[in-house]
């Protein structure tokens, strides 16, 4: 007797530029540890960064603007996904670039002000009635001709008490949809119906069950079968905006066609959750919004994020840029870092520096485990000195093209061939500015700076006609 082959199925993953950032790095007294979550390098940056989310979760900050300033491929997106992390699902946390803004069907004030109602969070709590019990017996009656509907009954117990319920057909298609049997314990949320398996009961767990390691097993519910729990929902101003603004309702959220909303939405919008908190059914969560590449922004912006962080509702503001001295968008004045000078005195200003050739070791350690290559030490060597004398994010490209190079040649470690045949395919930014330097004539439209042909002598003199 033949087995039949079993094949491993290998999961399709997505390696992201930032996929091996898990938080900032940091114990438990905010003080970052050398090489943790991910994070390696810029400790004062990451510190900075770990006190804003301590007062982001604590909810004692909000309105509050931070700017991020430091060369390319120093780090600050990444600290920007390690607060991400650390936040945690509960907080709203909005990442745009500025240029979005530039793109949209719609003004560019109404798009900062969707992308700020979006990283404002309401955690709205309300109470719900539940059925909660282990299932004894499901009957169900089906008539001869297969034409009326169906009919039944469910018996559920708990340690006190047993109840037969009667079932329609909207039941039945619910628990036959979560293919519910005796023995199951499972919760049936009284005003929508919405039945959930919580696992097996210990009761029914036998020695010759045929059950796979993913059954849970769990205890038969005590007390009352009908029991009140509090269910805490925690959803955006923006989902609420578009919900009561469309007149297709919550499909807006899935269809993405959410357009401009009228201030008077908004404004109602604002008084109902002020009453909410008032009566204790709700909370404010603020979150978080990164605007990367915030020199984009131009004066119209800056202006309009000048009077929306002083408003009640209003998250933390991070903001990233790489430029120095630059000019306004849309202006003839410079400033640092493209931001109007009464702007830059609002944010907190987190700088970061160039990493050394150690952090830089370790970052490309960090990404080989991350990308599945296993990278000889002398070609990490070669690695790191490219990365120091080049720029980080190319020592990380050559990454997977020197992996590539080794699987052409069936090996199954990089080594410092592979590197180099990969740095020879690939330019850097440096020997292509080189490049295009030494063959600038063979492009169109260059616009290098030439020196005007010398008339030859034999060239034909201009006659006035």
């Amino acid at each position: 007797m033949q087995t039949p082959e079993v094949r491993d199925i290998a999961r399709l993953e997505r390696t992201g530029a930032h996929s091996h950032i898990h938080g900032l790095g940091l114990d438990e007294k905010l003080q970052p540890v050398g090489n943790f979550q991910g994070m390696v390098g810029q400790a004062k940056a990451r510190r900075a960064a770990g006190l804003l989310v301590k007062l982001v979760q604590d909810g004692k900050i909000a309105g509050r603007a931070i700017l991020m300033a430091g060369g390319p491929g120093t780090g600050k997106t990444a600290i920007a996904m390690g607060m991400t992390q650390e936040l945690g699902k509960d907080v709203p946390f909005t990442m745009m670039a500025a240029s979005e803004l530039f793109s949209l069907e719609m003004s560019k004030t109404e798009a900062l002000t969707q992308a700020f109602r979006r990283s404002i969070g309401v955690r709205i709590k309300e109470e719900t009635e539940l059925i909660q019990g282990e299932v004894v017996e499901i009957q169900i009656d089906r008539s001869v001709t297969g034409v009326a509907a169906k009919s039944g009954k469910l018996t559920m117990k708990t340690t006190d008490m047993e109840t037969i319920y009667d079932l329609g057909q909207k039941m039945i298609d619910a628990l036959s949809k979560e293919k519910v049997v005796a023995g199951d314990v499972i919760t049936i949320d009284k005003a929508s119906g919405r039945i959930t398996k919580l696992g097996r009961s210990f009761t029914r767990a036998r020695d010759y069950d045929a059950t796979g390691p993913e059954v849970k097993f769990v205890q038969c519910p005590e007390g009352e079968l009908q029991v009140r729990k509090e269910v805490v929902h925690t959803v955006s101003l923006h989902e609420i905006d578009v919900i009561n603004s469309r007149t297709q309702g919550f499909l807006a959220l899935f269809s993405g066609d959410t357009g401009e909303i009228k201030p008077e939405v908004r404004e109602q919008i604002n008084t109902k959750v002020g009453e909410w908190r008032e009566e204790g059914k709700a909370e404010m969560v603020p979150g978080v919004l990164f605007i990367d590449e915030v020199h984009m922004l131009d004066m119209e912006c800056f202006s309009f994020l000048n009077r929306a962080l002083e408003d009640q509702l209003a998250p933390i503001v991070i903001m990233a840029s790489n430029r120095g001295m630059t000019r306004i968008r849309g202006t003839k004045y410079k400033s640092a870092h493209g931001i109007p000078a009464d702007f830059l005195d609002r944010l907190h200003i987190i700088s970061t520096s160039s990493y050394s050739e150690p952090e830089i070791k370790e970052i490309l350690k960090i990404r080989c485990t991350e990308e599945d290559v296993d990278m000889a030490p002398d070609a990490l060597e070669v690695l790191t000195k490219i990365g120091t004398e080049t720029s980080l994010r190319y020592a990380i490209h050559l990454i997977t093209t020197g992996s590539l190079v080794a699987q052409k040649r069936q090996a199954t470690a990089v080594d410092v061939s592979d590197i180099k045949r990969a740095y020879s395919l690939f330019l850097d930014e440096k020997r292509s500015v080189q490049y295009l330097r030494e063959y600038q004539d063979q492009y169109l439209y260059n616009e290098a700076e030439q020196a005007p042909p010398a008339a030859s002598a034999s060239s034909p003199v201009p006659m006035d006609m």
